[in-house]
């Protein structure tokens, strides 16, 4: 049985991701009762009817539930079942700006006298432990709903049981930190293209950028540094049990210097990993590395 577990912030997404795994053909269930999730997989283990099931587990369980999380999760993967948990999150700001624009009341808010913001805060500790044990961190700030769908789509067609699925994302320091990063490298002591007028128009994936950048022994120095650093590491985080690593790459504007390193990074390393995907934020481009085929 293939099990997904969906949970993370209120207004991150989640239902958008339930629906997306429901057309994949997965028997989806909304906001079910942790403490039901063992007798659901039995039962439906028994019936041998279905082989996918995704829930949606949140902050409006009982804490009693939430605190067991971590033992019914391993009690689960006791058996013949791939479990994978995937937790979306959002920058707090932004969840605020969603709930004064769609004037919904946030669940935690409901007959109490939290304010928005207390609510916000309250729901990201109360999650914390399920958080601690996902698998894939998403962050849905600036994913549209069909940008999430893909996500969803892509990550689950990609994963296999007996592999990691490693992405690369370039990111601009000037619009904050991926909160699904893993592993961060901040490459902005490198040389900065910006600086020259002819080059500022174009992107770490234009030969005009690697022909500068190229010119630089330090930028190969970076990409041979890294590279070597995750071709010990990554084995180890897969011998534990990691199903995905995102690996983030920043630099200020997350144009240039960032992407180039992460489209020369992903070339390499999908010589020796199979599943190997590259995104970079500020372009709104994700593909894979073995396609090279970017999609917005």
């Amino acid at each position: 049985m293939q099990l997904v577990i969906i949970s993370g912030r209120s207004g991150s997404g989640k239902s958008i991701a339930l629906q997306a795994l429901e057309d994949l053909g997965y028997y989806a269930i909304d906001n079910l009762p942790a403490m039901l999730l063992g007798s659901l997989v039995e039962e439906l283990g028994q019936q041998g009817e279905r082989t996918h099931l995704a829930v949606s587990i949140d902050a409006r369980n009982l804490p009693a539930a939430l605190e067991r999380f971590p033992t019914l999760l391993r009690d689960i993967k006791v058996g013949n079942i791939h479990v994978q948990v995937i937790y979306l999150t959002t920058d707090a700001r932004i969840l605020l700006e969603r709930y004064s624009a769609t004037r919904r009341r946030h669940p935690l808010t409901r007959d109490t006298d939290m304010t928005l913001e207390e609510a916000i805060d309250k729901e990201e500790q109360t999650l914390f432990g399920i958080r601690e044990l996902a698998d894939l961190m998403i962050d849905t700030s600036r994913l549209t709903v069909h940008d999430l769908r893909r996500r969803i789509t892509d990550e689950l067609a990609h994963q296999r049981q007996d592999q990691l699925t490693l992405t690369f994302e370039s990111f601009g320091y000037k619009r904050g930190v991926p909160l699904d990063a893993d592993i961060v490298f901040d490459i902005r002591c490198l040389p900065n293209p910006y600086w020259d007028p002819t080059l500022r128009p174009f992107t770490g994936r234009d030969t005009e950028i690697a022909t500068f950048l190229e010119g630089y022994p330090v930028v190969e120095q970076m990409c041979q540094d890294i590279q070597s650093w995750l071709e010990k590491w990554l084995p180890v985080y897969q011998d534990s049990q990691r199903s995905y690593m995102t690996v983030a790459i920043g630099c200020t504007g997350g144009q240039h210097r960032s992407v180039y390193l992460v489209e020369r990074l992903a070339q390499r390393l999908a010589t020796s990993q199979r599943n190997v995907q590259v995104r970079h934020r500020e372009l709104g481009l994700h593909y894979s590395a073995a396609t090279a085929l970017p999609t917005s």
